[in-house]
């Protein structure tokens, strides 16, 4: 890759002022990379490490209009979803992602900050499931999304796997379930063994990738970092499995580093 011409990524997701998550944290990641970062806002929220406090969601319009000029003057090597606040938004970015023939999309649901702001209703939910997850190379969602989406309770490892079953008939052809939200114990470990163990679906096979439990406080954008740093690593041309094993470090590596900024859940170290 030439140096002069680095890889485009887009990230379409909502605007967090205090830089923590959303398109501030995507560009972050996408230019630590190495790549292009372009940028369409779906909403503007209002937060803080604190909480979210409220939201102004752009319309299908918006969104359209923001994304056209740089589809059609960049070559987009790879793409991300975030907060998607309304089924009309989803569904504009489902058209223009086939009728541009954009791969290589990454969908991370966000479906609740985790202060337990909702940030979509069912219909924009169910719009994400039938329209974007048929689209998707990669579908990033946490243990609480995957309950949401599924409706499946996440009390073993088992019931991850039927969830990730479950979404890919959905239409997901891979799917990456975080597992910070509910750490596995490991018996060969002399400690506690907590892990945080995130399961890679990509078709039939199943990838395990395993990083100690940080306690930390530190954990303000982790899904938009983990999600932005797996796009931006297929941008570069690697696997899907390379991607997710090298942005699963880099993602435990900035919580580990994490600055502690703010009075609560503290952005990482992007």
């Amino acid at each position: 890759m030439n140096a002069a011409k680095p890889p485009v990524c887009l990230t379409i997701a909502g605007l967090d002022p205090s830089g923590g998550a959303g398109v501030i944290a995507d560009i972050k990641t996408f230019s630590r990379f190495g790549c292009f970062a372009t940028v369409v806002i779906s909403s503007l929220t209002f937060q803080n490490t604190t909480a979210v406090f409220g939201a102004i969601h752009q319309t299908a319009e918006s969104i359209r209009g923001q994304a056209e000029p740089i589809i059609k003057d960049l070559e987009v090597a790879a793409l991300k979803t975030g907060m998607l606040p309304s089924a009309e938004v989803i569904k504009e970015v489902a058209r223009f992602v086939q009728e541009h023939g954009l791969q290589k999309l990454v969908v991370d649901p966000v479906v609740r900050s985790t202060s337990g702001f909702d940030l979509i209703d069912e219909e924009a939910l169910r719009s994400l499931i039938t329209t974007l997850f048929p689209l998707s190379h990669l579908v990033t969602p946490n243990v609480p999304e995957t309950e949401r989406i599924t409706g499946i309770a996440i009390l073993s490892e088992e019931d991850i796997h039927a969830a990730a079953h479950m979404m890919q008939s959905m239409g997901a052809d891979n799917v990456l379930i975080k597992g910070g939200h509910a750490p596995l114990a490991d018996s060969t470990e002399n400690s506690s063994g907590q892990k945080a163990r995130d399961i890679l679906f990509a078709g039939d096979a199943i990838h395990v990738f395993d990083a100690d439990l940080i306690e930390t406080s530190s954990t303000h954008g982790t899904g938009c970092t983990l999600s932005a740093a797996i796009t931006a690593n297929l941008a570069l041309g690697k696997d899907l499995i390379e991607a997710v094993r090298v942005s699963k470090e880099f993602v435990t590596e900035a919580i580990r580093t994490a600055p502690g900024l703010g009075h609560g859940s503290s952005p990482i170290n992007v």
